[in-house]
Parts: C-alpha cells; sequence; structure tokens
C-alpha cells in the first residue's frame, strides 16, 4: 500500500491575536495558499493521487507565532527542495501562511514537527 500523503498548511497565528484578522481573513488565506500549490504542483504524481481521493483528503494545518518564523520556514524548506507556496497577501504585502503539496507525512514532517495545531 502506498504511503498517505497529507497536506500540511502553516498560518501565522499574530495575525489574529495581535492585528486583529478575523478567522474568516485566516480560513481564505489557507484557502489561497492550499489551491496556489496545488495549482503549482498540479502534475506531480503525489499531487494526482491526493486529487484522487477527494473523499479523505488529510490536511494538517498548524500554526506559527510571526511573520519571522514564517518566513524561516519557507527558507528551510526551500533548501531542501521541498514544494510550497509562501501566500503573500496583496495589495499588503504580508507573507500569511505557508502550503506544502501533498507529500507523504515521513518526508515532511521533520520540518514542521515544532509547530502546534493552529487554534
Amino acid at each position: 500500500m502506498a504511503a498517505a500523503l497529507v497536506q500540511y498548511v502553516v498560518l501565522r497565528g499574530d495575525l489574529r491575536s495581535g492585528m486583529g484578522w478575523p478567522l474568516g481573513a485566516l480560513v481564505a488565506q489557507a484557502c489561497h495558499a492550499a489551491t496556489a500549490v496545488i495549482h503549482l504542483y498540479y502534475q506531480h504524481p503525489h499531487t494526482q493521487a491526493y486529487l484522487q481521493e477527494l473523499g479523505s483528503m488529510h490536511k494538517v494545518v498548524l500554526e506559527v507565532s510571526d511573520e519571522a518564523t514564517l518566513t524561516t520556514l519557507a527558507e528551510t524548506l526551500k533548501q531542501a527542495n521541498i514544494d510550497h507556496k509562501l501566500w503573500i497577501e496583496q495589495p499588503e504585502n504580508i507573507p500569511t501562511c505557508i502550503a506544502i503539496r501533498p507529500y507523504p507525512k515521513e518526508e515532511v514532517h521533520k520540518y514542521l514537527k515544532k509547530f502546534k495545531l493552529l487554534k
């Protein structure tokens, strides 16, 4: 059996707690990033396999404390050749979220294990 695929989405917690963004705005950021990364890596075999299982998609939504932590994570993922999209909200030019294309959990978990589930 093939490894289960998971898509990680990582949001900035300070957007809501410190900057007063409503929950709906944060959900929209996650949706933008997840849609963008699926589009960018649509032809990848993991993405295709993930989309074949619409009824059992697995996403994990995590939280980072601030912009610096988010951009550091993006750089770490880039250095490790992990396919992802750093969503930057326009026109404000604010990095808000990272979505990683679907991967087997064991390939990406080590980069994300220090972050907690979004609350």
